[in-house]
């Protein structure tokens, strides 16, 4: 991982980079590099689940007794890879092969909508079999069922989705519930915002009352001149991807733009780490499993799909993670194991909770 030190000309020569792609969304591109073209291909499942299956994810998604309890239920050994920090690190990391069709070893990588969106378009992602994933099918929450990037989920379906706001130490910030708050000269140098920048300058024109979905160019320009500003000042201490946590957790950052569920599993070392819903609204994704070109076990890869949609199974990842969970009936679980989690608004938000947030664009 990245030592998060602070580096301004790299700070700010990476918002010139992204700011091409930023300007492409707000311009209304896919970001697919002009859509997709020749036959989808389509992961056929081939008998029973077996041999080896390899995941790339995210870190803290999930519990420690899900992998071992598949492999011995279902008779399939897992290579369970924490390697995804950043939508984009991942991309370049994998692109090189996967434009070759070899998905180096990999049957599923959980990647946010956007990114699904482009490599699908990129010819980088297979068509699901959806007569192999019923239980998905059974139990996937009916609002994650018609995403507008994938309105069919040919090609995607949601590991666990989340709110991106502010992940702050309230022992050394009791007073921060505004984005415009990571600003406040009193945390200078203290400061960490996303890499993943479809979260942060969407949280930052909503701070300045622009809804994203209405942003003009020059709004998505404005906000991120301020994030540059900030980067020169020395007010931003970094861009990161998952491993601002790490920061949190040494104390070198004292409010971050981060992810919802990261607060809860920061709280085990630190518990005046929370997660703020911004006074403004926070931004909602989700992350989804794909199937890749040249996947070695795409039935294995929906065996696992399936087992997680269990909801008894789900269970245990949304304990753990405290993410939204994309699987019904895991509420009515927890409200006969453990009624506290059923009433939180991290894995189950309520509509009050979500009302002036903003689908990441």
């Amino acid at each position: 991982m990245k030592s998060p030190v602070t580096r301004p000309a790299r700070l700010i020569a990476g918002l010139v980079v992204l700011l091409a792609s930023l300007m492409l969304a707000a311009c209304g591109s896919d970001l697919g590099g002009g859509g997709r073209e020749g036959d989808v291909t389509e992961a056929t499942a081939e008998g029973t689940a077996s041999g080896e299956l390899t995941i790339s994810q995210w870190p803290f998604y999930i519990d420690k007794d899900t992998i071992p309890e598949f492999e011995d239920q279902i008779g399939v050994s897992v290579k369970y890879i924490e390697d995804v920090n950043d939508n984009n690190e991942i991309f370049s990391k994998l692109q090189p092969t996967l434009q070759k069709g070899d998905a180096q070893g990999r049957s599923i990588i959980v990647v946010t909508d956007w990114m699904a969106k482009k490599m699908y378009d990129l010819g980088y992602l297979q068509n699901l079999d959806k007569s192999a994933i019923p239980t998905v099918a059974q139990n996937l929450q009916p609002s994650l069922q018609s995403p507008s990037f994938d309105p069919n989920r040919d090609y995607s379906v949601p590991w666990q989705s989340g709110m991106t706001g502010l992940v702050v130490n309230k022992a050394e910030a009791p007073d921060v519930t505004s984005v415009n708050d990571i600003f406040d000269p009193k945390y200078k140098g203290k400061v960490t915002v996303l890499t993943e920048l479809r979260d942060t300058v969407p949280l930052v024109m909503k701070a300045e009352g622009i809804d994203p979905a209405d942003a003009t160019k020059e709004d998505w320009l404005a906000a991120i001149d301020k994030l540059k500003a900030a980067v020169d000042s020395g007010q931003i201490r970094d861009f990161t991807g998952n491993d601002y946590t790490n920061t949190m957790a040494r104390g070198d950052a004292t409010v971050a733009i981060g992810w919802s569920g990261d607060a809860v599993q920061l709280q085990a070392d630190n518990p005046d780490i929370q997660f703020v819903m911004p006074d403004e609204g926070c931004i909602l994704w989700s992350d989804n499993m794909v199937v890749p070109v040249g996947a070695p076990n795409p039935t294995a890869a929906y065996a696992f799909m399936n087992y997680v949609y269990e909801p008894k199974n789900q269970a245990p990842i949304a304990a753990y993670n405290s993410y939204v969970t994309p699987v019904s009936g895991v509420q009515e679980i927890f409200q006969k194991q453990d009624p506290e989690l059923a009433k939180s608004e991290l894995i189950f938000p309520s509509e009050d909770y979500q009302k002036n947030c903003s689908t990441q664009p």
